[in-house]
């Protein structure tokens, strides 16, 4: 028989599954094409205007027996200023406060009721580009800004540009910028730690992550462990459906043997009875006493019964040979795993050692800025330090609301940050 692959599923499996057998991996294809799905913390995020989406339909063709991806609507698509989506043949979507799987789910039942599609088509829809958000006030560059999750007031202030240059501030912008660029980094070193121990707990087929050492007092450490734990989960759950699918396979082989074997033995018994037959009228047949019709009748079905045979022989050697293929296939799994993991490892920790001499460097960016602007950190002269103030103006069911915030506030994708200097107390 023909190996399965995920490339032969998309073309059609071989003829000579049986019709379950098929739906069986069709299913777990379509399982796969799941997991693999971007998953994500955006995952309840309802989308608004200006957000960027990839969208991707794929349909069963009941027909061909095979999947088939639709290119003219795979592509990436922006939320208009109406909250909508216009996409070909789905038309016009109200994409404004849905989330992307309420939005997948209206693409496909659109296009089947719009096309009379038998079947209804899978859909996938992943946030590729935030909103925007924009930063006002007393910052160096007021503008608008790339949104990233987990953003905070003080990153957005920091792409800004910080505090205004003026000749009574700069060396406190200059701090100021250099501490901003430091939690960030650090806020990046963290999350490269939790991953490197990730990656550690996954190569030890562990199945929890330790929190690191230099994490444990930290109040965003277990916030970054579960993060990680959702990615280690996912990441196991394809790996265990995957050999899952290679152990029915393996499964179905040796029923098949079973079976082959079984014909084996039927034939094999009516071939001996055949051929003790022949023997008994071989003798006759020679004086005369039997017609050479029936001879030879014997001796075609003993032909046809050893070629069947010969048939069931080589059909059972080709489903163990394809029982070997998959037992390999899991092997191979599992030896591509760990060579991915060892990649990742050396990546991660190549990005934590970048990160700890920018931490350095901030830090000494930081001391010199201190020597010229002791007052940054209220010293020196007595004087205060320059307090910024913050606030979030942000758009909730249709209000506009302006609320107070600090550094480590959270953005949304589409927040104003308006940036403060309190003048009466610096």
């Amino acid at each position: 028989m023909t190996p399965i692959s995920p490339s032969s599923v998309c073309s059609g499996m071989p003829s000579g599954f049986t019709a379950a057998t098929r739906w069986f991996f069709y299913g777990c294809l379509l399982l796969l094409m799941m997991l693999f799905a971007p998953a994500a913390h955006a995952a309840d995020y309802a989308l608004g205007p200006m957000d960027k989406v990839t969208i991707r339909v794929v349909e069963w063709q009941t027909a061909e027996g095979a999947f088939r991806e639709w290119p003219t609507i795979t592509g990436d698509y922006r939320v208009g200023p109406s909250g909508t989506l216009s996409l070909p043949f789905a038309g016009e979507i109200a994409a404004g406060g849905k989330t992307t799987s309420e939005i997948a789910k209206e693409i496909a039942t659109n296009l089947r009721q719009k096309l009379g599609l038998s079947d209804l088509p899978e859909a996938s829809v992943e946030i590729s580009e935030f909103r925007p958000i924009f930063v006002s006030g007393d910052v160096q560059t007021p503008g608008k800004y790339a949104f990233e999750p987990e953003m905070t007031v003080l990153k957005a202030v920091s792409l800004a540009g910080g505090m205004p240059r003026t000749a009574g501030q700069r060396f406190e912008r200059d701090y100021f910028n250099a501490r901003g660029d430091y939690d960030v980094i650090v806020a990046e070193h963290d999350r490269a730690v939790v991953k490197l121990a990730r990656l550690q707990a996954e190569l030890a087929n562990e199945q929890e992550i330790k929190v690191p050492d230099n994490l444990i007092e930290k109040s965003n450490a277990k916030r970054l462990i579960d993060d990680e734990m959702a990615i280690m989960r996912t990441r196991k759950n394809s790996l265990d459906l995957q050999i899952s699918g290679l152990n029915d396979l393996k499964t179905l082989y040796t029923n098949e043997i079973s079976s082959l074997e079984k014909k084996m033995g039927v034939q094999n018994r009516q071939l001996d009875l055949t051929r003790k037959q022949l023997n008994s009228i071989g003798g006759l047949a020679d004086q005369g006493l039997v017609v050479n019709s029936r001879l030879l009748g014997l001796q075609t079905s003993v032909a046809d019964m050893e070629g069947k045979l010969l048939d069931l022989d080589t059909a059972s050697l080709r489903a163990k040979q394809e029982i070997s293929k998959s037992t390999q296939s899991e092997t191979d799994l599992d030896n591509e795993r760990k060579a991915e993991l060892a990649t990742e490892m050396q990546a991660t920790q190549a990005a934590l050692d970048e990160s700890n001499f920018k931490l350095q460097m901030n830090k000494n960016l930081m001391t010199e800025a201190l020597v010229s602007a002791p007052a940054a950190l209220g010293r020196g002269n007595g004087s205060d330090p320059v307090v910024m103030q913050y606030s979030i103006v942000r758009n909730s069911n249709g209000k506009t609301e302006e609320t107070t915030a600090d550094e480590g506030t959270i953005l949304l994708p589409g927040d104003v940050v308006k940036v403060k200097i309190d003048t009466e107390r610096s």
